[in-house]
């Protein structure tokens, strides 16, 4: 992978407060906003702005955090309207083009939309609150275009945290001869067996890993509701006298 360079511009000066962040070679640019900051991010014109936005949020009894996606034609107030209705979410990415000859065409992102729900929900690290957006036609030719300027996305929600479109690292097996075997993590009992690594997301347990099905005294209520919502959510699924991690979390 080829190295690339990244800015990430503070306009209020608070590294916790609003980002605008982007390729430097590149003609879209992405604006983190919490939601608290809300009303700060209307004195940035550009996020009023034809674009595509994320808004990301989990709410205590889910195991996955969840992700909206959306286009507007004002990114701003289609975020305020957002503010208004929607509960889950505690921050947004809107992405805009930098450049004022080259703006995104409603259909543009039209597509957009459509292809990051199509890819978010093929990887599956995030549970989609939405229905399935409506599809565009876009010729051949920009839809070339469009799915450069997808990759741009992907690296910068990446850079500011989101890993919406990276797929999950899976182990085959515990003896997986391809795994970098320093990072790795094995642990067997009771008939279980569970594989996962440390990674910059923090713990990650690799599908295919085994849960037992029954609790033990001595487990702390917080987990329980743990597993109560690996079960809801169909991260992980009754096989016999246990569960098996049906995706990587």
């Amino acid at each position: 992978m080829q190295g690339r360079t990244i800015q990430i511009y503070l306009p209020f000066g608070s590294p916790r407060g609003i980002k605008i962040a982007e390729i430097t070679n590149r003609t879209v640019q992405a604006i983190y906003i919490p939601r608290n900051l809300l009303d700060q991010a209307s004195e940035r014109i550009e996020v009023s702005n034809v674009g595509i936005y994320f808004l990301f949020g989990q709410a205590e009894e889910d195991a996955m955090p969840r992700v909206y996606i959306g286009e507007a034609e004002n990114c701003f107030d289609r975020l305020k309207q957002h503010n208004r209705e929607k509960e889950f979410w505690d921050s947004a990415v809107v992405f805009v083009t930098n450049n004022i000859q080259n703006q995104f065409t409603k259909t543009d992102v039209k597509f957009l939309e459509r292809l990051s729900f199509q890819k978010a929900m093929t990887v599956n690290r995030y549970k989609l609150s939405q229905t399935v957006p409506a599809n565009s036609f876009v010729p051949e030719w920009r839809q070339a275009d469009l799915l450069d300027i997808f990759e741009t996305l992907n690296i910068l929600l990446s850079t500011l945290g989101f890993r919406v479109f990276d797929e999950m690292r899976t182990a085959k097996s515990s003896i997986d001869p391809d795994l970098e075997k320093d990072n790795i993590f094995y642990c067997k009992g009771k008939g279980m067996e569970a594989t996962g690594e440390y990674s910059e997301e923090g713990f990650v347990v690799y599908k295919g890993s085994q849960m037992a099905a029954d609790t033990s005294r001595s487990i702390h209520n917080y987990l329980i509701t743990k597993r109560e919502s690996l079960v809801k959510d169909n991260i992980v699924e009754k096989k016999g006298a246990s569960f098996r991690f049906y995706q990587g979390l």
